[in-house]
């Protein structure tokens, strides 16, 4: 398997896959002033031979994650979770989707594409994560809530049950998540209150 981004994301990816005992083939990045990364050289101009290997991105921050999986051209694999994460049996994975160590997932979830759900990060029951979603770590999803794409919900944020928060928005750190929140805005504090919004 292939990683596309030779950064700290990267570094924790690659455990993914060794914990797994997946073979790292190749490791990509854009940025050409980056040689080596983990003892492998990076590559920066992927050949056809590369691209026929399944790719997972190694990107954090949503946005950047989403503008590589729309340009790239190479496969993309499977979601990939660490040996540690505890998940249910009865989930739904987009390709892409990387699971990181210590996370729990329970039953009835559907994880869209290229999602990350980051270390301790507790996702429950019935909840649906669309593409491009971060769950940071040690934040708390509970039960029936849905998440619009490219929604970053904050380190350590609780979310209560049955919330809806739309695409693009941003959960603080540490905010409590008591109502639905729209599309594209930006919630802090607990309770969490909107204090502004991203452009589209």
């Amino acid at each position: 398997m292939n990683i596309y981004g030779a950064s700290g994301h990267g570094k924790v990816v690659f455990d993914i896959l060794k914990s797994r005992n997946i073979k790292i083939d190749s490791i990509f990045d854009d940025n050409d002033k980056i040689e080596k990364f983990l003892g492998f050289k990076v590559t920066h101009e992927p050949n056809k031979e590369q691209l026929k290997i399944p790719s997972v991105f190694a990107i954090g921050n949503n946005v950047i994650r989403k503008q590589v999986a729309c340009r790239f051209t190479g496969l993309i694999s499977e979601a990939v979770s660490h040996s540690s994460a505890i998940i249910s049996e009865d989930i739904e994975f987009g390709l892409g989707t990387v699971i990181m160590p210590g996370a729990i997932i329970n039953a009835g979830t559907t994880i869209g594409k290229h999602c990350i759900v980051n270390s301790g990060a507790v996702v429950e029951h019935d909840v649906q994560l669309e593409d491009f979603v971060h769950i940071a770590p040690n934040s708390v999803v509970t039960g029936n809530v849905s998440i619009g794409e490219g929604t970053q919900i904050g380190a350590g944020a609780s979310v209560i049950p049955g919330i809806k928060i739309g695409k693009w928005a941003s959960i603080g750190a540490g905010a409590v998540i008591v109502k639905d929140i729209p599309d594209f805005a930006v919630v802090v504090g607990n309770p969490g209150k909107i204090i502004k919004y991203l452009n589209e």
